[in-house]
């Protein structure tokens, strides 16, 4: 399976036609965007516009999304939310969770943080791709090249579960790919002028990672 996943879109019309050139080009069988998909105002165009690639989009909140954005996902057809549910694709499980609190030099998925991990705990296996707005802390999460700001439960998750892949953006600065035990961290954002990441996953290999 090929993934194209991109993620920090902030509803700028370069980044949606540049996913656009890329998903043409590298045919991926599906396109994973990790939140922060809309700038606060005006949403549903940017929703549209994802709806219209010609692959399946599967995708999260960051903490651009407001929560009205949930009821677009499930407007269009091409769009399918991840939130605390599994969905299939070519023999893979997706699972994620929206939302992210930005606090000082750390993340929070939301206020109600231990009710969501636990209930997302319970669909992460260690062959899910599961997809989260923040990075897992410690891991492509520096702000300022200094300060650590990423998810502490979600770390837990990975080191406790390690699930093949992680999927994440949020902290602009730290694009890349790193391993944590047996799961790939991908940290996907298009903040400092990305174009995403494509990852290869082949059966009874490890997943492998490319920025473009």
């Amino acid at each position: 399976m090929l993934i194209y996943a991109v993620a920090d879109i902030h509803g700028q019309r370069d980044r949606i036609a540049l996913i656009g050139n890329k998903v043409l080009k590298h045919k991926p069988d599906v396109l994973v965007v990790a939140g922060d998909i809309t700038n606060y105002i005006r949403p549903e165009p940017v929703i549209a516009k994802l709806n219209d690639m010609p692959a399946p989009v599967l995708t999260i909140r960051g903490n651009s999304d407001l929560n009205r954005v949930e009821k677009l996902f499930d407007k269009y057809p091409n769009i399918s939310s991840l939130h605390l549910k599994e969905i299939f694709i070519n023999g893979v499980t997706f699972t994620g969770v929206s939302g992210t609190l930005p606090v000082p030099f750390s993340s929070l998925i939301s206020f109600r943080e231990k009710h969501v991990i636990d209930r997302l705990r319970l669909l992460v296996k260690r062959d899910t791709v599961l997809v989260a707005h923040p990075p897992p802390r410690g891991t492509l999460d520096e702000v300022l090249g200094r300060f650590h700001a990423g998810c502490r439960r979600l770390q837990k998750i990975v080191v406790n579960t390690q699930p093949r892949l992680l999927i994440c953006g949020h902290i602009h600065e730290r694009p890349g790919a790193l391993f944590v035990g047996e799961t790939l961290v991908v940290n996907c954002s298009m903040g400092r002028k990305g174009a995403g990441i494509l990852i290869n996953l082949n059966r009874g290999m490890p997943p492998e990672a490319e920025l473009i």
